[in-house]
């Protein structure tokens, strides 16, 4: 999917499911990578994330729809943000994601042993041994291995 064929079909789902037109401008974002879509409420332009748009057809509607509800929101003076009320009633009214789905396959963990104790501890960023300590015994940290986990389907 193009930028330009990502703009017509915001203009249409905007239209279609909201009655209202979307006069802004509509971007892929290499950068975005766990969320579906970001509006900027500053300039009204959205951003999508490309990975969104390789899946299911209906997921990346859905999307745009959560993406279209701030949108329409925020030019009306409404509540615009996830906890506001107007919004959540806009997007269950429209059929818009509440959140985008996991699209991450693996995931990196961090072994640690403490030299006193011999406590192993995973986490799942790396932590820095000069500056924390093992919290049962106060003792040095040292770095063991990193291990990859696949998650998902």
């Amino acid at each position: 999917m193009t930028e330009d064929e990502l703009q017509l079909l915001v203009e249409k789902i905007s239209i279609q499911f909201f009655n209202k037109p979307f006069l802004h401008q509509a971007f892929f974002n290499q950068r975005l990578q766990t969320t579906g879509g970001r509006y900027h409420a500053s300039d009204h332009h959205l951003d999508f994330n490309p990975k969104m748009a390789k899946l299911d057809h209906k997921i990346f509607i859905g999307i745009i729809k959560h993406e279209l509800c701030h949108y329409h929101l925020h030019i009306e003076n409404k509540g615009f943000q996830h906890k506001d009320a107007d919004f959540k009633e806009l997007l269950t009214k429209t059929g818009g994601l509440r959140y985008a789905p996991d699209i991450r396959t693996k995931q990196s963990f961090h072994v640690y042993k403490c030299q006193n104790c011999q406590l192993t501890i995973t986490r799942q960023k790396r932590i820095n041994t000069q500056r924390f300590v093992c919290g049962k015994c106060s003792g040095k940290l040292l770095y063991q291995y990193t291990y990859t986990k696949k998650i998902g389907k």
